[in-house]
């Protein structure tokens, strides 16, 4: 009997391989738009592998870092279009048009990259379909908690952004800075540095170890060292593609759009970001410091307007804003996640 089930796995397991190999080949264009040096280049590298290894290499992948096939505020809508199959994107970087993920961004919800990632990714994978219709979510995650890393002045209190120029990381904190009576700076990452050292940005949200490769640790000087925001992304899939693969071919995607490869895709990038916040401690020229308790409730005070303000508009859009925000207080304390 027992030789019989294991003649009927193997014959099965052989099917399904023959299946794979006889598909059509897809090669995959992932599109990243950070430089070749950041972390999610071979993460992505590591995924992608795993993808043509359990596709029996009927999908291949080919990754195309530092804006080689668009500009990053473009990445959602390349991946709707084509002009890209995996794109990594920023929500935030087109205000109001993804209302619901962004309350991932409301500051001092997630303290850490690897948990929160989790938590995100469990929590918006129940929304996505709707609201990213025109692409195959495939997973989220978020940047291990960035800082507030000024040029010109030490911020301590909401107060101090009053009159200062920041490019904010995503449009939730875009909000906080006009609620403060700052200006925002509208900026890609690639394109901060450049703001900063002309001064047409005093300052930016930012997370840590990025802020050394993308060498903006060369044009500002203090730090607020507490975990202020992250940002929330997706790896959005051309749907066109997606349906165009084999039962078999799309079996692989799905198990490799999860929960668990979100943490595998973003967790290197979450401990370089991590080991950011130290190196910036010692780097010379610059001042990290900590916020004391009636310091830190003043800005945490200042959230509540901005969760107000992500409740109206997804009441516009017609979702039920409190039962969504309390899905995500349910991930983060399931996957220890929170402050």
């Amino acid at each position: 009997m027992r030789k019989m089930a294991a003649a009927l796995a193997f014959f099965t397991a052989l099917a399904g391989g023959s299946a794979l190999a006889q598909d059509k080949p897809v090669n995959l264009k992932i599109s990243l738009w950070v430089p070749a040096a950041h972390p999610l280049v071979p993460a992505s590298k590591v995924w992608a592998d795993s993808i043509e290894k359990a596709s029996g290499g009927t999908i291949k992948a080919t990754i195309f870092p530092s804006e080689q096939l668009g500009k990053a505020v473009d990445h959602y809508d390349m991946a709707r279009d084509g002009i890209a199959d995996v794109t990594y994107v920023n929500p935030g970087y087109q205000p109001g048009r993804f209302p619901i993920v962004s309350l991932g961004q409301v500051p001092f919800i997630f303290a850490d990259g690897h948990k929160g990632t989790q938590a995100f990714d469990a929590w918006y994978r129940k929304y996505a379909a709707a609201e990213m219709k025109d692409t195959k979510y495939c997973f989220g995650f978020i940047h291990d908690p960035g800082g507030f890393h000024s040029r010109t002045k030490k911020v301590v209190v909401p107060d101090d952004i009053k009159g200062m120029k920041i490019r904010p990381a995503q449009s939730t904190i875009g909000q906080m800075v006009a609620m403060l009576g700052g200006t925002n700076v509208q900026a890609s990452a690639p394109e901060s540095r450049d703001a900063i050292e002309r001064g047409v940005a005093d300052a930016i949200t930012f997370p840590w170890g990025s802020m050394f490769l993308f060498g903006i640790d060369k044009v500002t000087k203090y730090h607020i060292d507490a975990p202020l925001y992250t940002t929330v992304f997706t790896y959005s899939m051309n749907k066109a593609v997606y349906d165009g693969m084999s039962a078999a071919q799309k079996k692989v995607i799905d198990d490799h759009c999860t929960g668990e490869w979100a943490e595998k895709v973003a967790g290197p990038w979450a401990d370089f970001e991590a080991a950011g916040r130290e190196k910036m401690k010692t780097a010379p020229g610059h001042e990290v410091y900590k916020l004391d308790a009636a310091q830190l409730s003043a800005w945490q005070k200042v959230v509540e307007p901005l969760r107000n303000a992500w409740a109206e508009s997804v009441k516009k859009v017609g979702g039920d804003a409190a039962a969504i925000s309390k899905d995500l207080e349910d991930q983060v304390k399931k996957f220890g996640a929170g402050l």
